[in-house]
């Protein structure tokens, strides 16, 4: 059975009772609520809705000065830096409109555990995990939907009402963001919502002791009344996608098939194998040289990428962007004042162009998209010309 009132919902099941706290996770209200509701209660167990990651970035919040630029770009993790980073941003412009901190409910479930000697429990799925699998079910449209919606809100200039942000608590704030994207693509849904209302639950029941407090997202507590009465597996649900081997066999094929074209080319018409090699340079070089362009490298990053470009092109295990985002950090080295200041400057895109840090990501990401745009006209000029001498 349950009970419910206003933001607090009851359930008891077996032997246990579960207080489920719906909030908003930029609302000074819901950060009260919190307290006032542990400090009542005195449960056994306090579940949050965080995983590792996000606990260990709540509790390190100087953990930046740390980051290895060059590891980051090594690691192929530039982009996802980037999108955490973004996504971020939305949570802490909406947070510094009211004057508290983003994700301060979950601060303050951290903190009245431990004054009331309680079980702190880390519910909520790895934060990767859940993104892999939105990633790897939305196809490539729905990849630029999700990346547009993403930024358009982050660097809407619209404020919000007290009120309005009080009805946020009928959806958490990564939800709020990708509304319009869940309705046109209803499996994104599955991942970010379904699953992670199975997996929470089944944490939250499992959580110790006979009373039980969960600090949540209110877009979660419909989902879990339901999946606690379930069990589920949380292996499964936190199983990686199998990668797909399209990409990697289109990512070896399209250069193969260059080289082939202008090889063949070459030995049959010289000329027009010189007019498909210039013509391949300059599209994939010139497109990676404007994407770097755009994220304001610098000079010399620019020109690498734009040697990077046609090379990176044809090689699916070197980008453009990852070389163009190494110059960049060697010439111009983050300082431990530019991730200082990355939750500041994240609130804007000028911000985002400004620092070190993220102009170096902006570097490799747009370098890359450049020079992806570069292959498909390089590459359809090389198969015209191809097509024009024979």
């Amino acid at each position: 059975m349950s009970e419910e009132n206003e933001n607090i919902t009851r359930i008891y099941l077996d032997d246990k009772e579960y207080i489920l706290i719906g909030t908003a996770h930029v609302s000074k209200h819901s950060a009260e609520l919190v307290r006032e509701v542990i400090e009542a209660e005195k449960p056994d167990s306090v579940c949050i809705e965080l995983d590792e990651q996000r606990y260990q970035s709540i509790m390190e919040g100087n953990k930046w000065k740390e980051t290895d630029i060059f590891k980051v770009i090594k690691e192929k993790k530039a982009s996802l830096l980037l999108m955490n980073l973004a996504i971020s941003s939305f949570q802490k412009r909406m947070a510094k409109q009211f004057g508290i901190n983003a994700g301060q409910e979950m601060i303050q479930g951290i903190e009245s555990a431990k004054e009331v000697g309680a079980n702190l429990v880390l519910a909520d799925r790895n934060i990767q995990v859940t993104f892999s699998r939105i990633w790897g079910g939305i196809g490539l449209k729905g990849k630029s939907m999700l990346l547009m919606q993403v930024f358009a809100g982050i660097f809407s200039k619209e404020t919000i009402s007290e009120e309005e942000l009080e009805k946020l608590k009928t959806k958490d704030t990564i939800n709020a963001i990708l509304n319009e994207l869940t309705e046109a693509f209803p499996k994104l849904k599955v991942p970010l919502i379904d699953e992670r209302d199975q997996y929470l639950s089944q944490k939250i029941k499992e959580a110790p002791g006979h009373k039980v407090v969960a600090v949540l997202g209110a877009a979660h507590v419909p989902g879990i009344k339901e999946e606690i009465h379930k069990e589920h597996d949380l292996k499964r649900l936190t199983q990686l996608p199998a990668k797909s081997k399209a990409p990697k066999i289109i990512g070896w094929a399209i250069p193969i098939l260059i080289l082939a074209i202008v090889a063949y080319t070459f030995f049959a018409n010289p000329q027009a194998g010189v007019q498909q090699t210039l013509s391949w340079v300059l599209w994939t070089g010139s497109f990676a040289a404007l994407g770097t362009a755009l994220a304001l490298g610098h000079p010399l990053t620019i020109i690498t990428a734009f040697f990077a470009g046609p090379i990176g092109a044809l090689h699916p295990l070197i980008a453009a962007g990852w070389i163009a985002g190494i110059v960049q950090a060697y010439i111009r080295r983050p300082s431990v004042k530019d991730f200082e200041s990355l939750s500041e400057d994240v609130l804007s895109i000028k911000g985002f162009w400004n620092n070190k840090v993220t102009r170096i990501l902006l570097i490799v990401v747009m370098a890359n998209l450049g020079t992806t745009l570069g292959v498909v006209i390089g590459g359809a000029d090389v198969v015209r010309l191809f097509i024009e001498n024979f």
